[in-house]
């Protein structure tokens, strides 16, 4: 289920990132790796607030959807 789908307070594991590799590569950077945690922490207009190794990162809502989480 892409990331967008998931209610705050949920805490998932990155499955799959899908996208253009300089996304996919950004997302890296910032601590989004398949395998790793990922906590919705809150939604603004479709927009997510999430939690990703101790940091708190906004990320689109067209971005979320290309983050596959279980």
């Amino acid at each position: 289920m892409p990331l967008a789908l998931v209610n705050p307070g949920e805490v998932t594991s990155i499955k799959k990132i899908g996208g253009r590799e300089d996304m996919k590569k950004r997302l890296e950077t910032l601590g989004f790796i398949v395998g790793g945690a990922v906590t919705v922490v809150s939604k603004i207009n479709g927009n997510l607030i999430v939690h990703v190794k101790d940091a708190r990162i906004a990320i689109s809502r067209e971005m979320a959807n290309k983050i596959m989480v279980s």
